[in-house]
């Protein structure tokens, strides 16, 4: 452990990259989810259809493969993007086509009957949405979106394979100079328990207190 002691100060610097990389990750993340989820359910066909391409593609592909591609293919056209740009756009796109659907099924459990006595009431649709539908969607979706945020954190871990020093990378950097596996990935195991906790604690706090509004 004395030996883990002294390189401590490659685990800080991969816990710095991590909590970076995630923040900048989650805020791209929530950006994408609310502009293509509601696209989803806009009125016009080709918006529609555009945005479940999105969502489809980044669903139904694997995030390691989607951060080589952009990181070692695209250098062959002429393309080369920083790691950390890639990490955190990669993250974002890919986290953000599964919030989409988590504000399509938000905002499509909000019962018919309110949207329609918003209609009866003669409010616009922009104030239906407003007044009513979002801000029962919005408790609807803190959960998943909670869970989205704690699954772009552990994601993080992908992005040390484009060569980003974030704590996965660090763990094993220290395991490779001090032969000390154990005591390495169990300090970023309590890091990444930690930051999850950070994360969970005031969205739930949140949505307790909505609850009670």
């Amino acid at each position: 452990m004395a030996t883990l002691f002294e390189y401590r100060d490659y685990l800080i610097t991969g816990l710095i990259t991590t909590v970076g990389v995630t923040l900048a990750g989650i805020a791209l993340m929530t950006i994408l989810m609310i502009v293509f989820g509601m696209a989803l359910l806009s009125r016009h066909r080709p918006i529609r259809r555009a945005s479940r391409v999105y969502v489809e593609f980044f669903r139904g592909t694997s995030l390691l493969v989607q951060l080589f591609w952009w990181y070692y293919a695209l250098p062959f056209f002429g393309i080369s993007l920083p790691a950390l740009l890639v990490g955190v756009v990669g993250l974002g796109l890919n986290s953000g086509a599964y919030g989409a659907e988590v504000v399509r099924v938000s905002i499509k459990s909000v019962p018919i009957e309110q949207v329609e006595a918003g209609k009866a009431l003669n409010l616009s649709p922009t104030l239906i949405m407003r007044l009513i539908v979002l801000p029962q969607a919005f408790r609807i979706m803190l959960p998943p979106y909670a869970n989205l945020c704690v699954e772009l954190l552990k994601g993080t871990s992908v992005v040390a394979l484009i060569t980003i020093a974030e704590l996965t990378f660090s763990a094993r950097y220290i395991a490779v100079r001090t032969f000390q596996t154990e005591p390495a990935f169990i300090a970023i195991l309590i890091c990444y328990f930690v930051l999850a906790t950070l994360i969970v604690v005031p969205i739930r706090r949140l949505e307790r207190r909505l609850r009670l509004v």
